[in-house]
């Protein structure tokens, strides 16, 4: 009788930390995009607006920045910025970034990652 209360509380116990564990990480995702509109909001319709950067090694980028209507490639390393060049709107390649609703048709990287391991885990689950 004591080692069936003893599994019945041990098995409460880790489903009260699972719904917890999935309560916390509902209450990340609504605060993250919650954060990502309130920076949206901030930086839609500005003068300055990053394009795109690329990693080139530790703590140094390259970045592609909109300053009004000109292009500038810059190198971002820890401590400095310095201008590499301007490039006219005819060199780039991907003008995406210019109409905001096709960024939209994206799927949130949270939602895709968290659908990647859902997949898995019932891809293996059926294997089992």
């Amino acid at each position: 009788m004591i080692l069936i209360l003893s599994s019945l509380d041990s098995f409460v116990q880790l489903i009260t930390v699972l719904v917890i564990f999935v309560f916390v990480l509902i209450i990340t995702y609504f605060t993250t995009r919650w954060m990502a509109g309130i920076q949206k909001g901030r930086s839609f319709n500005k003068n300055l607006r990053i394009i795109e950067t690329i990693s080139v090694g530790n703590n140094k980028m390259v970045s592609i920045v909109q300053a009004g209507e000109k292009y500038l490639v810059v190198s971002i390393g820890k401590d400095e910025v310095h201008y590499l060049t301007e490039l006219k709107q005819e060199e780039l390649r991907d003008l995406s970034f210019m109409n905001p609703d096709s960024q939209n048709d994206k799927q949130d990287p949270f939602a895709e990652i968290f659908g990647r391991l859902k997949e898995k885990y019932d891809n293996r689950s059926k294997h089992e």
